[in-house]
């Protein structure tokens, strides 16, 4: 299907490249694309999951009643350490080199979907934040009613984004903010010049409504001060990107990784990694750390809600993954 599109190649002309020879990204009619296929399921596929297949682990699933705990801490944001702290599902503080960043911040529920386990402290307390880094447009990443919760406190806060998701920011939180937008590999100009912030390759897509499909870029960050690399994944699935950051530019201290909302497989494999792919793609980038996100804080697929975590907790004790587990509960400060 792929081969008889006419692509273009789009990025922003202002930032520069860790990749110089990356073309930009796939754009056509519209729309973007990933750099590699992976099938997207059809309406054949949901049929034979819905109704002919179901989920084996229905029953299993009911069953689960765990919880991610959840330790008070509404200080850390007004220290000077390098610090990390999840605050459920995608959503991080991160301190590094004095500099306060928030990724995808999603601190509620998301309209009939009741957000799971509770947050470290009040939305209130998150100050100062320097640069929100959203990686796309889901509403379970680009939540509406958190940004303009936090930017009641941190109103000149400004956004790090993917190509066109500006667009989001403008009609959903209004014209004054600042935002830049970048393209995979591109780095984003900042003042403070002793910290570097690169948007990188994720497979993935967007959409919020019924006709916007991909009218936005989806991205994974790479975020780099005082010879320490943090990789911020993203949603994505699995891919030849991971080989791919790891050629560009080498192996993370500390890698956030996905690891739930995949099953049925039939459904999911298209959009978001196994906690077996997610280790396998850590081990392939030589990650020091993994810290595992996107699981436990919403009810987004078939998987029982402690399966992910209970994967990777298996896989750390037999050393399939490669490094070392850093399982957080949320307000949890692992310091760096």
């Amino acid at each position: 299907m792929s081969k008889s599109i006419q692509f273009q190649y789009r990025s922003n002309p202002d930032l520069p490249s860790v990749k110089p020879d990356y073309p930009g990204n796939k754009f056509a009619n519209g729309r973007f694309y990933n750099d590699s296929r992976r099938k997207h399921p059809v309406a054949k596929d949901a049929f034979q999951w819905k109704f002919k297949e179901g989920n084996p682990q229905k029953q299993e699933k009911r069953n689960d009643k765990f919880r991610v705990p959840v330790i008070p801490n509404k200080d850390v944001f007004q220290g000077t350490e390098d610090v990390i702290v999840w605050l459920g599902h995608a959503s991080f503080f991160i301190r590094i080199n004095g500099v306060n960043l928030l990724t995808d911040p999603c601190l509620g529920d998301i309209y009939l979907l009741r957000r799971l386990v509770g947050l470290p402290c009040d939305i209130s307390d998150i100050f100062p934040i320097d640069y929100i880094l959203l990686s796309h447009g889901h509403r379970d990443h680009f939540d509406v009613p958190s940004l303009k919760k936090l930017l009641k406190h941190n109103p000149k806060v400004r956004f790090l984004c993917p190509l066109n998701i500006g667009s989001l920011i403008r009609k959903n939180l209004g014209k004054q903010y600042v935002y830049q937008e970048a393209g995979w590999y591109q780095t984003f100009t900042l003042p403070q010049e002793d910290i570097q912030i690169t948007a990188l390759p994720a497979k993935h897509w967007n959409r919020r409504g019924l006709s916007d499909y991909n009218l936005e870029l989806w991205c994974g960050y790479w975020i780099q001060a005082n010879n320490k690399k943090l990789y911020f994944s993203g949603d994505t699935a699995d891919g030849p990107h991971f080989q791919e950051i790891h050629d560009t530019l080498g192996s993370p201290d500390i890698a956030f990784m996905p690891i739930g909302a995949y099953k049925p497989a039939i459904i999911m494999n298209s959009s978001h990694t196994s906690p077996q792919e997610s280790v396998a793609a850590f081990n392939l980038l030589g990650g020091k750390t993994f810290i595992p996100m996107h699981y436990a804080t919403y009810d987004l697929s078939d998987e029982p809600i402690s399966e992910p975590i209970r994967l990777c907790q298996q896989m750390e004790s037999d050393g399939t993954l490669k490094g070392k587990l850093a399982n957080l509960a949320v307000g949890e400060e692992l310091k760096y």
